[in-house]
């Protein structure tokens, strides 16, 4: 898991579009599913009519102590 306050950039394989977001809670985990976006990021993306996405994720920023 990553720290919360981690500042990610995603990027959907499908869409090209690319948006940074900090990790602030760990939700649910389901099995084959990295990183569990808001509807917001989602509509970003260009991917919230799927509701499974293909997406690359590049830690940008992790918190410090």
């Amino acid at each position: 898991f990553l720290p919360l306050g981690t500042v990610l950039s995603v990027k959907s394989i499908d869409t090209g579009k690319q948006i940074r977001v900090i990790v602030r809670d760990r939700g649910t985990c389901i099995h084959g599913r990295g990183i569990d976006l808001s509807k917001s990021g989602a509509k970003k993306l260009g991917v919230h009519k799927s509701g499974v996405a293909k997406v690359e994720a590049t830690i940008l920023k992790t918190p410090t102590k």
